[in-house]
């Protein structure tokens, strides 16, 4: 009975992300991918499969080993763990039928191992030339499949052609942006037509004053007879959330991204900025994120900054909200974006910044074809004359 398995002895180091699956791994059959964990292994002991075409393994971010029976082949398969071991021990094995040879004939069984980097071209060849049971999946493109491998595809395309991920990354998002155009063309439109009737909403505040229910009820009104909607400026945003997801698996799970250097600074995409605000940019030769308590927050750098800026920009082209919460939270929503960012790989801040300068662009130009004055600057410069003021 041909027999296979690989063992792993010692509890492997895992990166411990939520989004990102390390242990075992393995497609069967029509039962599909059967992801599990070491710590749920040795509790279990033993988890067994029985399938036709499929494979099984160990997974880690970057590396993989996998057995790759015969897609034919009926499978008794096995995820198993020992934890009393010393060092514990953790397995993957199949067993195949029994072989019957008669009198001097002979016998063969093939065997096949996969053993190494989760390379996406290589995983695809041999999926495609042993005709493996999506295989595909050895790589963790999580529930944006749909939308996350398209997205390396499209990059990896463009770094053959032009020779720089981060270059790839700025032209993806430009054609993801002509993409989008037709829905945020609508949406900017609505929001220039909510610009040209601020003196009307200016008034229906003033003549209802305290009276927030019909204050409510007469601009629902002007909404519905000017074809506006009031939740036009989040639709762009909405709208980018798989896309930013995605790319931030596709740059968090592939090979290709680790290392991969944009400009300048930038030694590796996959990476944060090495760069911070809070030692003026290693001028000062300390690092604020060792501090105890506070030093996860003390890490912010120039391209972090740079996309808090055009975050910013693009907020202050949009009209300020009717009602004084959502005003404040759309005020504090770049500070707070440019903190919650600046620890996620520089690919992903530079492509959020790159998004915003487009975003900015686009909805300067719709605005101006709706007859809605761009008053970008004049509201910056509002914003500190009404600090100084209040300071006076």
């Amino acid at each position: 009975m041909p027999y296979a398995f690989i063992r792993r002895h010692g509890t492997p180091k895992t990166e411990g992300y939520y989004i990102l699956h390390e242990g075992y791994l393995g497609v069967f059959g029509d039962q599909g991918l059967k992801e599990d964990s070491y710590k749920n292994l040795e509790e279990k002991k033993e988890i067994r499969f029985k399938a036709t075409n499929g494979w099984l393994g160990f997974t880690d971010k970057y590396w993989a080993a996998t057995l790759l029976p015969d897609t034919k082949a009926n499978l008794n398969a096995a995820y198993s763990a020992n934890a009393a071991a010393n060092p514990k021990s953790y397995q993957t094995d199949y067993l195949l039928d029994a072989q019957t040879i008669a009198p001097g004939a002979s016998g063969a069984a093939d065997f096949r191992l996969f053993a190494g980097a989760k390379e996406v071209q290589t995983i695809d060849a041999y999926d495609k030339a042993l005709g493996l049971n999506r295989f595909e999946l050895m790589i963790d493109w999580g529930w944006f499949y749909f939308i996350t491998k398209p997205m390396f595809k499209a990059i990896d395309f463009f770094y053959h052609l032009v020779g720089n991920f981060g270059l790839a990354i700025l032209i993806v998002t430009i054609l993801v942006k002509l993409l989008f155009f037709p829905l945020a063309s609508k949406s900017y439109a609505s929001m220039a037509k909510m610009k040209a009737v601020q003196p009307e909403m200016a008034a229906i505040r003033e003549r209802y004053g305290d009276d927030k229910m019909k204050q409510q009820q007469a601009l629902m009104e002007l909404y519905k007879k000017e074809k506006i909607n009031p939740l036009a400026g989040c639709l762009p945003i909405v709208v980018q959330i798989p896309v930013f997801f995605s790319l931030y698996k596709v740059l968090f799970v592939t090979i290709e991204m680790r290392h991969a250097p944009f400009y300048g600074w930038i030694k590796d995409l996959s990476a944060p900025d090495p760069t911070n605000l809070f030692n003026l940019f290693g001028l000062i030769p300390i690092d604020p994120t060792t501090l105890p308590m506070f030093g996860h927050f003390l890490h912010l750098g120039v391209w972090p900054i740079i996309m808090g800026i055009t975050m910013f920009a693009q907020m202050k082209l949009n009209p300020a909200p009717p009602d004084p919460t959502q005003k404040l939270i759309f005020d504090w929503m770049p500070l707070i974006f440019t903190f919650m960012l600046a620890g996620f790989s520089a690919g992903l801040v530079i492509y959020w910044a790159w998004n915003n300068t487009l975003s900015v662009a686009q909805q300067s130009y719709i605005m101006r074809k709706n007859g809605a004055k761009v008053e970008l600057i004049d509201n910056i410069k509002a914003l500190f004359v009404k600090k100084k003021s209040a300071e006076t």
